[in-house]
């Protein structure tokens, strides 16, 4: 496996304007990472932000295997569907720039208004007609377990079933999160285990247990109401070790990407993320 880093693991530094996304591929660099994952969210101008990119990982030798983005299908609108739709063509057609095999995707959440059948039914429909634009470039989708339609490794798996029958290809697959089970209430190396064979590309992601009750206060809750604080890799409660040999034991053999999510700042968390994680590949 080799290990790359996301720059949401710098999304405050980059929303903030202080970090744009070739700075982090440099930083990237810096780090000790092998490649670098890129998200739609940061490109500011798409056609300017794509060739400081590509100059900085001609620069810097780092290649970028997962350009990610962040659809929503569980709309009611037709239109709002299509537009979603064309945030992930977008991600595909950068992929293919950029080199990057995999596109992360998000399938969407339940919100007032939308019940879950029709949801689901238009995750599945919108998630095919992907599945068939990435097929024709070569590039597979990864789908994260996010939210509460997708949360959960069975839901994950089934909405991979579906969508891939009802594309006719299999450019779907699975992105394993390995912090955000936890939040759904399931162990993370069991659901990692049940999704390890359909997964192209893992975010490799630690929790912790809130350690005062003003961490509490602004920790998430799980469906359970478990609080949980974004960790450095190896300094939470995931047990990644089993994560890792759930994925061996799947036979898959491709990326984890770091994604911190916590309070410290990432200048320091990150770097010290990235040595934790490769005693986890050793």
């Amino acid at each position: 496996m080799k290990l790359g880093v996301s720059m949401w693991s710098y999304h405050r530094d980059a929303y903030a304007g202080n970090l744009d996304p070739a700075g982090f591929v440099r930083m990237a660099k810096q780090i000790g990472a092998d490649g670098v994952e890129l998200l739609d969210a940061f490109y500011k101008d798409p056609a300017a932000d794509h060739q400081a990119v590509k100059a900085a990982l001609q620069e810097t030798g780092l290649p970028c295997p997962i350009f990610s983005v962040g659809p929503n299908f569980a709309k009611d609108s037709e239109s709002e569907r299509a537009a979603e739709v064309a945030k992930v063509r977008f991600g595909i057609e950068e992929a293919v720039r950029l080199g990057s095999n995999v596109v992360r995707v998000f399938a969407g959440d339940v919100r007032d208004g939308i019940d879950f059948d029709s949801a689901r039914r238009w995750l599945v429909e919108c998630l095919a007609e992907c599945s068939r634009i990435a097929a024709g470039e070569g590039r597979l989708l990864a789908l994260e377990n996010h939210g509460r339609l997708a949360g959960r490794s069975d839901q994950v798996r089934g909405l991979i079933h579906d969508v891939r029958t009802m594309a006719g290809n299999d450019s779907l697959g699975a992105n394993p999160d390995t912090g955000n089970f936890l939040l759904v209430d399931e162990t993370p190396h069991d659901a990692v285990r049940n999704l390890a064979d359909l997964a192209k590309m893992v975010h490799f992601k630690d929790f912790a247990a809130p350690g005062s009750p003003e961490e509490a206060e602004r920790a998430m809750r799980s469906d359970g109401g478990t609080p949980y604080l974004g960790a450095a890799i190896g300094e939470g409660v995931v047990d990644l070790a089993a994560c890792v040999a759930a994925l061996k034991e799947g036979g898959f053999n491709g990326w984890l990407s770091i994604e911190y999510e916590g309070q410290e700042p990432s200048e320091s968390a990150v770097p010290r993320s990235v040595v934790n994680a490769r005693s986890f590949l050793r």
